[in-house]
């Protein structure tokens, strides 16, 4: 009886620096990338470069380095820590007799492996598409070399062989399933709109506890757990604030550095709740010795998908790991409030900055609204918060922020 196991990767992590940079914290976050990814970095060649070079990344003396290194570790790969060009894989390929990623392929990797959605899943196969279509140069020989493994999985999973005229065929396809997926979004945008309901969007670095805290505040019951992008799809779920004033929240893909192109042009429509939310909850991870990086990142890709001058609340969670007491600050939020989504720290707190966000802009009234016009009142419930309700011989009278 033949068994047929599948082998662990075993790879050597290569990443260069220019201007200085410390490249430690970037190839810690892809060695959990890798580890995410099922396969496990077993070392890391570095070197320091004015620019990385075109042809091999690292200069050609650092190639022999890579090579011994990986036999003395008995690695079958290398991942470098930026995105190749289709000649630098081609190239290190040839060098080094093996295989040969990039960060965007290991990230490609894991989306394609936690897409559980039909929506989910053509964005991650569009996005290996249009990779794959910048790299059949470099792709063809050195996965020829392997049967499995990184960047051979996921619903984007077609024969390694495939040529370029099939795959520009297959994204157009997908083109056209992601724009229906766009089609709908924007349908039950304008039906919220419409209904008047307040819309916050959930962003954070991935592995902040996102999911987590829409769990605590609503029972959403999506998978949470402690390792990146454990969740992919976006969720929506009503928020009850009391006073019968509710919200909607929707989670959304989680941000890393680096975040690759394809992936956010894939995933436009899902990272766009955020342009179209009233207001943004930032979820950082306050026991996280980068977190001010990571803030960094995150900014810096809302940007990129133009939310700018929105309301931000800021959520320090997981405060209730931390063994000492730090400053935690956000200059870009409006509010910030230290939280554990774990343990529900901090969430009473959350509701009553948010009730006070909404209310502003409003004022206190009462009125009498009368019984001819009874059908008014759920318009007003769902523009405004009602503190106080009760029907009057004349009417209903109502006290409330409107």
């Amino acid at each position: 009886m033949i068994e047929n196991t599948e082998v662990t990767e075993q790879i050597i992590m290569v990443g260069v620096a220019t201007d200085g940079e410390d490249l430690e914290v970037s190839l810690n976050e892809l060695a959990e990338l890798i580890a995410s990814a099922g396969a496990i970095a077993v070392g890391r060649v570095t070197q320091n470069l004015e620019r990385v070079n075109n042809k091999t990344y690292v200069g050609s003396g650092k190639i022999d380095e890579i090579k011994a290194y990986a036999q003395l570790m008995g690695a079958n790969a290398i991942c470098c820590d930026d995105e190749l060009t289709p000649v630098q894989m081609r190239n290190l390929s040839d060098a080094l007799n093996m295989k040969v990623m990039d960060r965007t392929m290991v990230i490609l990797d894991i989306f394609a492996g936690r897409a559980t959605s039909h929506e989910g899943k053509i964005q991650v196969e569009l996005a290996q598409m249009q990779y794959r279509a910048t790299k059949l140069i470099g792709l063809g020989k050195q996965l020829s070399r392997t049967g499995g493994g990184i960047g051979t999985r996921g619903p984007g999973e077609k024969k390694l062989e495939i040529d370029r005229r099939r795959i520009h065929d297959r994204i157009s396809i997908l083109k056209k399933e992601v724009a229906e997926v766009v089609k709908h979004r924007e349908t039950s945008r304008k039906q919220r709109q419409k209904n008047n309901k307040t819309v916050a969007a959930i962003v954070g670095y991935t592995n902040a506890g996102k999911s987590t805290l829409l769990n605590t505040l609503t029972g959403a019951g999506i998978l949470s757990e402690d390792k990146l992008f454990a969740t992919l799809d976006p969720t929506t779920r009503v928020l009850d604030l009391g006073n019968g004033q509710e919200i909607l929240l929707t989670d959304t893909v989680g941000f890393i550095s680096k975040l690759p192109h394809n992936l956010i042009d894939a995933f436009k429509s899902t990272l766009e709740e955020a342009v179209y939310a009233d207001f943004i909850i930032h979820v950082v991870d306050a026991s996280d010795s980068e977190y001010m990086n990571k803030m960094k990142v995150v900014y810096e890709t809302l940007h990129s998908l133009g939310v700018e001058n929105k309301p931000v609340i800021t959520l320090f969670n997981k405060c209730d790991v931390l063994t000492e007491d730090i400053t935690l600050t956000d200059p870009f939020a409006k509010y910030v409030i230290r939280v554990s989504a774990r343990t529900g720290m901090g969430m009473d707190t959350f509701k009553e900055t948010v009730l006070k966000h909404i209310r502003q802009g409003k004022t206190l009234k009462t009125l009498v609204l009368p019984f001819s016009e009874a059908g008014k009142l759920y318009e007003l419930k769902s523009r405004g918060e009602i503190l106080e309700e009760r029907y009057e011989e004349d009417g209903i009278y109502l006290k409330g922020y409107f």
